[in-house]
């Protein structure tokens, strides 16, 4: 495994943090989950609940490991301290304010290992007019313009309907940790990571920043609803089953006139170029629409435009992946069993290495499963030490 032999000790909670260390484990990094006690991370009691057990947990905990600590506690430091100096890489999603007051700022991290790479991710940056701000996932959608750029054209902003803000944050923590790691092996230098929810997710904003920039104002970003307002066809059309997305540039649009029995169309004054269909769309969607609702069924049209090159797909529901041939083919979404939510079908690893062999997922850890073995194995603590610092109620523990 790519990762092998490097420990990350992981405070992060919710989803962005977990995003980093749950693709830090697919690559065989041993991942330490401290846990503030007595209820560990918040999303073990998200919706959707079975058995005493959160799906949202399980998808983002496969593999890692548990301690829970009463953080009130100096014996709790003093484990935390211990569990620093033999890591390679500390990932935290705390406010800044909650960091500092945990110890867990770089300039104190840096101090108990010289070598720590640390990973913070939060809504506006650590080094930030708004480092002080609380935000989540949708606050960054808003704050980004995404939100803004989202929904039916004549109606109000709409929230993309995954945590896209936190994801993206997530991969890109990832990303910074691997260019980190390649640092600290040429230098022997750690450094800190300042990754911002908001930055990684405003770096997505393309035409909806530099077309704004470069046509001097003239163009205002502004959600547009189902069809682009500058090129068509470029949208989701109502076919025979459901919806279906075409993105046609220039040099596709004979393709997609020859798939439909219109080659008259390619060269009609209305649609001939992209700046006329974009003006006349209104007159070119429903004919498209027409079109595809001649076929039995979505996937006869999807296969009928792949003849002739036409860029198009099915709208999916995310259900529509368990049993579908790509994500099954592909290794894309995997199967796990858990002992108290049961059988599940989560996302798989989106990266592909020629040298990473294929990941077993682990167990997901109950609230402080690992503490014992961490203590004994990780940091040489006897029996007798960690039973009484479960008597002192240092170590936390439960059966979900």
């Amino acid at each position: 495994m790519i990762l092998e032999g490097v420990r990350v000790v992981d405070f992060s909670q919710y989803l962005a943090g977990p995003v980093v260390t749950r693709l830090m484990a697919e690559m065989g990094a041993e991942i330490i989950k401290v846990e503030p006690g007595p209820n560990g991370d918040p999303t073990r009691t998200l919706p959707i609940m079975k058995n005493g057990r959160s799906g949202y947990f399980v998808q983002q905990s496969l593999g890692k490991k548990s301690i829970c600590l009463d953080f009130a506690k100096p014996e709790s430091q003093a484990i935390i301290e211990e569990l620093i100096k033999g890591a390679d890489i500390v990932v935290e999603n705390y406010s800044k304010r909650a960091s500092e007051k945990r110890g867990l700022d770089y300039e104190t991290l840096k101090k108990i290992n010289p070598k720590i790479i640390v990973a913070s991710v939060s809504a506006f940056g650590r080094n930030s007019p708004y480092a002080e701000k609380t935000g989540y996932d949708w606050i960054a959608q808003a704050f980004t313009g995404v939100m803004h750029m989202t929904g039916p054209k004549d109606a109000s902003p709409h929230p993309v309907g995954v945590g896209i803000a936190d994801s993206n944050a997530g991969v890109h923590a990832f990303a910074s940790i691997g260019y980190a790691l390649y640092y600290r092996e040429r230098t022997g230098k750690g450094q800190y990571l300042d990754i911002s929810m908001v930055d990684a997710l405003f770096h997505m904003n393309e035409i909806t920043l530099q077309g704004y920039c470069a046509s001097d104002g003239a163009y205002e970003p502004m959600r547009a609803g189902a069809h682009h307002p500058l090129v068509c066809p470029c949208g989701v059309y109502k076919s025979a089953e459901g919806y279906m997305v075409l993105l046609v540039l220039q040099n596709q649009w004979q393709n997609l006139c020859d798939a439909m029995g219109r080659p008259e169309l390619a060269t009609d004054p209305r649609f001939v170029d992209q700046d006329s269909r974009a003006a006349n769309q209104a007159e070119l969607i429903p004919l498209i629409e027409q079109w595809l609702q001649t076929f039995d069924s979505d996937a006869q049209a999807w296969a009928h435009m792949e003849e002739f090159r036409v860029p198009s797909g099915p709208v999916l529901n995310p259900k529509d992946a368990i049993d579908h041939e790509y994500y099954r083919g592909r290794g894309a979404i995997r199967t796990v069993n858990d002992p108290f939510v049961g059988e599940m079908h989560l996302p798989g690893f989106p990266l592909r290495f020629s040298e990473q062999p294929e990941y077993e997922p682990g167990a997901v850890p109950a609230l402080g499963e690992h503490n014992a073995v961490l203590l004994e194995d990780v940091l040489g603590y006897s029996t007798e030490r960690i039973g009484e610092l479960e008597a002192a109620g240092v170590l936390v523990s439960g059966d979900r």
